[in-house]
């Protein structure tokens, strides 16, 4: 088990940072180790239906691509993981829902971040007079979500927080 023995800067971003800590391996060695901080995250499965879910398109910049993923999002400074649940959903598809279960939270990178995606499961869904967010959300599309197993399968879905939020509503729920 490494301990933290020293920071050594930080590296400050948009909505996270970076630090350089030294630590003290369990071998009583020290090594440098970088941490992404993030304030945690939220992914929505939508479900419009008993077997179909709201999907949002956006591009990516960092892999310079149009994305087909749940809606998701960063958590705000003191936010709870349901109400941003709640505001992403709102923001990216101009839906909100009755019905909330949080179906559950894994860390994606725990190599190197300290994210935590919490992922709920919405039903219940109602339009809101809200408007979507044109700049980021290129357009709002529902989808069986045995159409959404078949497009990871094949490589056309690449966002990590949608395939795993898919894969664990499969293994929980069984689509």
């Amino acid at each position: 088990m490494e301990k933290k023995v020293k920071w050594l800067g930080r590296l400050i971003a948009h909505s996270f940072y970076v630090d350089l800590d030294q630590v003290r391996t369990s071998g009583g060695g020290l090594k440098d180790r970088l941490v992404i901080r993030h304030p945690a995250a939220v992914a929505v499965i939508a479900l419009t239906g008993p077997a179909e879910a709201l999907m949002v398109r956006q591009h990516r910049y960092a892999i310079d691509q149009v994305t087909l993923e749940f809606p998701a999002g960063k958590l705000r400074e003191g936010e709870e993981p349901e109400a941003a649940a709640r505001r992403e959903l709102l923001e990216e598809t101009g839906f909100e829902a009755a019905e909330w279960t949080k179906l559950l939270s894994f860390a994606p990178a725990d190599g190197y971040s300290d994210e935590i995606i919490h992922v709920f499961v919405a039903r219940r869904l109602t339009r809101s007079a809200g408007e979507v967010e044109a700049d980021e959300i290129l357009s709002v599309e529902t989808l069986p979500l045995a159409r959404l197993k078949a497009l990871a399968r094949e490589g056309k879905i690449l966002d990590g927080s949608t395939i795993v939020s898919l894969a664990a509503y499969d293994w929980i729920e069984g689509i």
